[in-house]
């Protein structure tokens, strides 16, 4: 498929910037045809400023670059979606995103979830907090941590036996809320579980269709 980006009559593209690790939004930036062939040649965005006029890097400045790990066009060649490795807050008022104020919710959105757990168990490593379970699980260290897995791990298996589908959510539940205890004492992310999954079940599927 031949791609030609369709250029507004200002000679602008919208880009959409989305964290490659998170699916998180950052920001709303355009680009004209240099800006665009400077990312691809740089593997850092480069935007047009439309108040300024001029090309800027993000981060050329404050050094909170973005490295480009993919750039996608849609279906009408008029817009673009690039991912990218944030190397700080990417909205000038040192904010991750620049979408931080909400305007309509009628149900907090699910795909974040875990990166929101994730924080908050760093939280509660960093800053503990009395009564707190997650809190009560880094006091007690390793071993303990450990034990819960082996725990939670045996109730899968039973949940699933029983072929209970309510009871085996809840206890997978349960089994990834203490992983994600367990990598944090153990300084894992789920940046470094996505990479893994990635190269092991789809790069290398892709490999085997070729």
């Amino acid at each position: 498929m031949e791609i030609s980006i369709k250029y507004d009559e200002n000679g602008l593209v919208p880009a959409i910037v989305q964290d490659y690790a998170t699916g998180k939004v950052l920001t709303l930036a355009y680009m004209n045809e240099v800006a665009l062939v400077k990312t691809l040649e740089t593997g850092e965005t480069w935007f047009y400023s439309r108040s300024r006029k001029e090309l800027w890097n993000k981060g050329e400045t404050s050094g909170n670059k973005q490295i480009v790990k993919n750039i996608s066009v849609d279906c009408d060649q008029d817009a673009l979606v690039v991912q990218v490795q944030p190397l700080g807050p990417a909205c000038h008022k040192g904010t991750t995103t620049c979408f931080e104020t909400t305007l309509s919710e009628t149900e907090k959105p699910l795909f974040s979830i875990v990166n929101e757990l994730t924080d908050k168990i760093k939280d509660r490593k960093e800053n503990p907090q009395e009564g707190a379970y997650t809190t009560y699980l880094f006091n007690k260290g390793l071993d303990k941590i450990l034990k819960k897995i082996g725990e939670e791990s045996t109730e899968v298996v039973i949940g699933a036996k029983n072929n209970d589908k309510e009871e085996l959510t809840n206890e997978l539940a349960d089994l990834l809320y203490h992983s994600l205890v367990l990598m944090e004492e153990q300084g894992v992310s789920s940046k470094d579980i996505k990479k893994i999954l990635n190269e092991r079940h789809i790069e290398k599927e892709g490999q085997h269709r070729e």
